[in-house]
């Protein structure tokens, strides 16, 4: 992780939440990390699983809307 403040997920791509989300668990995973730290990034992570979620939940939608469209 870096040192720069973390962005607003909401404005994260699904793409930039995802790749940010492994690095959060592989941070997670190296253990090196201080209590504070370590929940920092639990939190961080959560709400990047969240965003990626909303992502392909919008994601289902639009394709339900075009094959509905389609039939």
């Amino acid at each position: 992780m870096t040192n720069t403040p973390p962005t607003d997920v909401a404005a994260l791509s699904y793409e930039e939440a995802r790749d940010e989300l492994v690095q959060v668990v592989s941070a997670l995973e190296q253990g090196s990390s201080t209590l504070e730290e370590s929940l920092a990034l639990w939190e961080r992570g959560e709400a990047l699983a969240a965003r990626c979620e909303e992502w392909l939940i919008g994601a289902k939608a639009r394709l339900d809307a075009a094959r509905a469209a389609a039939e």
